[in-house]
């Protein structure tokens, strides 16, 4: 509750101008300005560990759980609503100022340190137990928001408290001078969170470094600048925390490759072969060598499977190339699969492939197991591979230069693949296909996703296209390590890949006559996949926009 605040009789002397009385004038060992001012670069540490702990929620959630706008949105508002909380909570603990601050900075190290590591273990080992527990990480999600967002918001009126104590000011002065040096710590952790940890430290790393830094700083503030301030017990009980926290955080990265790499197989399986952190994606990399299937994994989900990826591929490409197909682009396909099948068909001029992540087409080129599942596609002279994002590489290309578009890209449910599944996007691909030309677009499971599946459908055709619908049979575990990895996901896992043919005019969906004999798909199938697409049609549904994302 705010308390309402009675206006002090005229001439009565401010309670800080009083040294014995509670939250009176603090006893510094330095001058009152020198002071102010290492309050004020506290400040600004806190603040940029405590938008560090944010952000990481944030991206390690989008992560794990999918739909980067949901996660940002509940870590968000769960943590400005708890900030709220934590300020007027800590109201009552500004006689202890010192003391309160103290305690709240090692909290907030602990809680806010060890968060990642802790959210990972959870979604590693009981991300698939389902029932009760099936929203687990979610919900731990929500409680380390809950927490920090409450001890960010407590240090507010404590700190107002301690600079008042230094040096008097009105209160509008010594809000501006806590804002400036909050906001510019907070610049400070935002840029160092994706420019300088995320790519060095990595997640787990930079979050308990983050943590020590907290813990270093609030410590040394309080018991070096106000410790006469604090009784001799209080001293000790925060020396005593601070190291606590600090050997946790110390104990916890000399483990965290040990961790990471058991967490890793716990998802994965013991099967990892390569693992490594672009400046993209996770990629991982499984089996592959002593008759085991390979299986490529990029942020979670699995996008290759040794098993059955030629059901996928093949249903991609081949009935595309049902007609002209000289000039070839791929806009995603960064493994080379789809660049194989484009390959097998005589004819082919020139590929050109746009790929976001250099890290998925070099493993393509150099890993045995990948290499050797692509046929080695990328050593052939007519490949050519730019990487840039898929959209703006569109925006440039020359018009009416492609006889075949493959869009090779992740699901239209996953909030970084929405602008590559919108209206505009589906224009740019119109304005680069020659007359005849086609375009092929993988839209996501038909079963587990009809509503999307149709929307990626009805956004082609508002790009002025016709369309062909169809799907492909198959295992398809995309989801299967994933953020959506519990039983009760598996047993409604999608058994097929949707796809959309287009063209300017009625697309024929046919596999061509002169070309390659797919080792799986066959004029039949291909015909029976249409028929099974049909038949979950969901009529009306509007197109997807940049300004207006509807999956």
């Amino acid at each position: 509750m705010i308390e309402p605040q009675a206006p002090a009789p005229p001439g009565c002397p401010p309670p800080w101008s009083d040294p014995g009385a509670p939250g009176g004038t603090a006893r510094l060992p330095v001058r009152p300005g020198t002071g102010r001012f290492l309050v004020l670069a506290g400040v600004f540490v806190c603040a940029a560990c405590g938008l560090v702990y944010e952000l990481e929620l944030v991206a390690l959630a989008s992560y794990l759980m999918g739909d980067s706008v949901t996660q940002a949105s509940v870590v968000l508002s769960v943590m400005v609503f708890a900030m709220g909380i934590g300020s007027l909570a800590a109201k009552r603990l500004r006689p202890l100022a010192a003391a309160g601050f103290g305690a709240v900075e090692a909290g907030l190290a602990l809680v806010g340190g060890c968060s990642a590591m802790a959210l990972y273990a959870v979604f590693a080992w009981t991300g698939d137990w389902g029932g009760m527990w099936a929203n687990g990480p979610r919900c731990l999600l929500v409680a380390f928001s809950l927490a920090t967002g409450l001890l960010i918001g407590a240090e507010v009126p404590l700190l107002m408290e301690l600079i008042q104590r230094i040096r008097r000011q009105d209160a509008g002065g010594a809000v501006a001078d806590l804002s400036a040096a909050d906001y510019v710590g907070a610049l400070v952790g935002g840029l160092a969170f994706p420019f300088l940890l995320l790519p060095f430290l990595g997640q787990l790393t930079g979050t308990l470094l983050t943590g020590a830094v907290n813990a270093v700083v609030g410590g040394a503030l309080v018991l070096g600048l106000f410790r006469r301030d604090l009784t001799r017990r209080a001293r000790w009980l925060l020396l005593l925390g601070n190291a606590l926290v600090l050997a946790i955080l110390a104990s916890a990265a000399v483990l965290v490759d040990d961790f990471e790499r058991a967490a890793r197989q716990a998802v994965y399986g013991g099967d990892v072969r390569v693992a490594l952190q672009t400046g993209v994606q996770e990629v991982v990399l499984t089996g592959g060598t002593h008759g085991r299937p390979l299986d490529l994994f990029l942020d979670g989900r699995l996008r290759v499977s040794g098993r059955d990826e030629p059901r996928y591929h093949e249903a991609l490409v081949h009935p595309a190339m049902s007609g002209p197909h000289a000039r070839v682009l791929i806009l995603g396909g960064g493994d080379g699969l789809a660049v194989r099948e484009v390959l097998r068909h005589p004819g082919v001029d020139r590929v050109d492939v746009v790929e976001l992540d250099a890290e998925v087409v070099r493993l393509a080129r150099t890993d045995p197991a990948l290499s050797a599942l692509n046929q080695h596609a990328f050593g052939d002279p007519r490949v050519r591979v730019t990487t840039e994002d898929a959209f703006g590489w569109l925006r440039g290309a020359a018009p009416a230069t492609y006889d075949v578009v493959v869009s090779d890209l992740p699901d239209p449910g996953i909030t970084a693949s929405t602008k590559l599944y919108s209206q505009e996007f589906y224009g740019l691909a119109r304005r680069v296909l020659a007359p005849g030309g086609r375009l092929v677009v993988h839209a996501g499971p038909v079963a587990a996703g009809p509503r999307a599946y149709w929307t990626v459908e009805a956004t082609v055709r508002a790009a002025g296209f016709r369309t062909a619908p169809y799907r492909t049979g198959g295992r398809h575990t995309a989801f299967a390590a994933g953020p959506d990895r519990t039983p009760a996901d598996r047993s409604r896992a999608p058994q097929g890949w949707g796809f959309v043919l287009a063209a300017r005019t009625e697309p024929r969906l046919r596999l061509d006559p002169d070309g390659p004999r797919p080792s799986v798909l066959t004029e039949a199938s291909l015909a029976a996949g249409e028929r099974a697409a049909r038949r979950t049609r969901i009529a009306g549904l509007p197109a997807s926009t940049l300004v207006h994302p509807r999956y």
